[in-house]
């Protein structure tokens, strides 16, 4: 029972960190002052969360990323969601 546990929890463990390397290329960054790599890395995972929450665009979650960091509205749309834009004025 003990090991089952452990291998599920590193299961998660490596399929996030493996998610993270290929999307946002993290194993290849220089990210070494202070703590740039450890802030970068919160960032990842939260950019990570809100593209894996978004079902609206059928895409990879590359694409998603890319999209997200073209496209204004896309990107607004993760961060606040469609309840939040309806209530924006554009003009």
């Amino acid at each position: 029972m003990l090991n089952h546990t452990i291998r599920a929890h590193w299961r998660i463990e490596n399929n996030l960190h493996w998610t993270l390397d290929v999307i946002f290329n993290e194993d290849s960054a220089r990210r070494k002052k202070d703590n740039s790599s450890a802030n970068f890395n919160i960032i990842n995972k939260i950019s990570l969360t809100l593209i894996e929450k978004d079902k609206s665009y059928k895409a990879s979650k590359n694409l998603k990323r890319v999209k997200a960091a073209l496209d204004d509205t896309y990107r607004e749309y993760l961060i606040f969601g469609q309840d939040q834009l309806d209530l924006c004025d554009y003009d």
